[in-house]
């Protein structure tokens, strides 16, 4: 599993088949990198996410026939600071 941040939504008005009816999610990471993933829980922009990816992730969302490898499982509510972790690492 992989914790982002949620960036805002992604809409795609033509799509396969096997996507389903999936809610897409731009999300991104402490250096910036963007990806894209399938959001069966309706996050909001901001949000810190817990996702999981590779064939977990289409279990994650319910139907393991849907065509994704990252989906949102998970709102964080709370969780320490980057910066208060790697202090507790160092100890």
């Amino acid at each position: 599993m992989v914790i982002l941040q949620v960036e805002g939504s992604l809409t795609c008005t033509s799509r396969v088949e096997g996507l389903k009816h999936s809610v897409f999610r731009i999300v991104r990471d402490t250096a910036g990198k963007r990806q894209v993933a399938s959001d069966p829980v309706g996050c909001k922009p901001g949000d810190w996410v817990f996702l999981s990816t590779g064939t977990a992730a289409r279990f994650g969302c319910g139907d393991p026939e849907t065509l994704t490898d990252l989906s949102i499982l998970g709102i964080i509510d709370q969780w320490p600071p980057l910066e208060e972790i790697g202090a507790k690492a160092s100890l």
